[in-house]
């Protein structure tokens, strides 16, 4: 019997498993977060351009109802007691999705009134 000498590798099967790799790399990739909490911002007339500052406090009231201090979901209940171990000069940015019920956008803004802070601004989406 004569042993065959293999001059050549088959790369073809080489290729399918990385491309079926590719495909998996892909698609997971868009399900990525980009840590941000998915809204859906009301659009305002007056566009501006912004970046979140380092020490910026973000709040995120989501459609239904859920309450964020920074990426991390707080209870109602506990919001004012959180929002006092910060500084009343902190800058808070208010980030609300177009759908959520006003009630809960009045809810914060008075809990940020009445502890007397001061640099409050609106995240809004440009038309």
């Amino acid at each position: 019997m004569k042993i065959k000498k293999f001059d050549s590798i088959n790369v073809v099967p080489f290729i399918d498993i990385i491309l079926v790799l590719l495909v998996i790399v892909l698609t997971t990739a868009s399900f990525v977060a980009k840590g941000l909490i998915p809204i859906d911002l009301s659009k305002a007339n007056t566009p501006t351009k912004y970046k979140v500052k380092p020490k910026e406090l973000i709040i995120t009231i989501k459609k239904d109802g859920k309450l964020y201090l920074n990426n991390k979901e707080v209870l109602k209940s506990n919001l004012e007691e959180l929002l006092k171990s910060y500084k009343k000069n902190t800058i808070i940015s208010i980030n609300c999705d177009k759908n959520a019920k006003f009630d809960n956008f009045v809810y914060v803004m008075s809990i940020l009134k009445k502890d007397n802070f001061k640099n409050l601004g609106i995240i809004t989406q440009d038309e």
